[in-house]
């Protein structure tokens, strides 16, 4: 999908989920024939000529400035993370022209390694921007994927994907109580991810799987939300210790993958929950040669 076509749905889907109450216009009872804002509606909250915005929607215009895409940001009310999508759309084909580079292999890097063994008692992974997880640490493995191979991250073919996990995956969607909260997080951090890299095939490929797959992943994925995961907070229905309630954070080190941590709050029970699970996954202590084990 070229970057006319993405620029032109994400703004036809968001102005469409506008309806003229909603910004302050009076509709005087007229019958409208679309759903949600008309262009010239929406141009005259930005403050273009209708014909610009109808050019720039369309494809035909991918030369608008700083100025006039917040301007548009601003009347389609649309949030920091949003309005950073709609700039990154527009500019995407400034990016093809310089020429497009194959990306690199993502790799965890020394400071990710440094910081899961620090998380020892955190459930932590490594994530990279297509949800592929690099690493993670014991706690992390059995908290969210303990079903799977812990082993898996190390083979490249078969590295776990967290957008794969949550969509296809039964053990993962009964794993949070409010499924659909973590699975729009999801999905609108997908789309973040493609408007930043539009040339990633991968990304594109994984995207038309779940679409292939997944009925509820094309519905979200078509409404055109993006989300910046940073801190979000879920109840999760854990196998081994039960309900708990966790905060995940996205931690960044820069360019490259991310640190996905999850914490309960200190004297909760689901701290408590937390430390059991490190209990029932730590491995037994073996006994030492010449030693003695007591049979009662």
């Amino acid at each position: 999908m070229n970057a006319n076509v993405r620029l032109r749905d994400f703004l036809q889907t968001r102005r469409s989920q506008l309806q003229p109450a909603d910004v302050g216009l009076p509709t005087y009872g007229e019958r409208r024939r679309v759903p949600g804002l008309r262009r010239e509606e929406l141009a005259l909250l930005a403050g273009v000529s209708a014909s610009y915005y109808t050019r720039l929607e369309q494809g035909q215009s991918l030369n608008a400035s700083t100025e006039v895409l917040d301007a548009i940001a601003r009347a389609l009310r649309l949030d920091e993370s949003e309005r950073l999508h709609l700039h990154a759309l527009a500019r995407s084909d400034e990016h093809r022209s310089r020429g497009s580079r194959r990306p690199a292999p993502e790799r965890v890097t020394e400071a990710a390694r440094q910081l899961l063994d620090a998380l020892a008692d955190v459930p932590a992974v490594v994530v990279g921007r297509r949800s592929d997880v690099l690493a993670w640490n014991r706690l992390g493995h059995a908290l969210f994927a303990g079903h799977l191979d812990p082993g898996a991250v190390d083979r490249s073919a078969d590295r776990p994907n967290m957008a794969r996990l949550v969509f296809l995956d039964a053990h993962t969607r009964e794993l949070y109580a409010d499924w659909p909260s973590k699975a729009r997080a999801v999905v609108g951090s997908l789309r973040l991810t493609a408007g930043e890299h539009p040339d990633d095939a991968a990304l594109h490929a994984l995207v038309g799987e779940l679409t292939a797959k997944n009925a509820e992943f094309a519905s979200m994925w078509a409404d055109h939300r993006v989300t910046a995961c940073t801190v979000a907070e879920y109840e999760m229905r854990h196998p081994l210790i039960g309900t708990l309630t966790v905060t995940q954070q996205t931690l960044s080190h820069g360019p490259g993958p991310t640190t996905v941590v999850a914490t309960a709050a200190a004297g909760s029970p689901s701290r408590t929950a937390l430390t059991l699970l490190g209990q029932a996954i730590a491995p037994a202590t073996p006994v030492r040669p010449g030693s003695q084990v007591s049979t009662g």
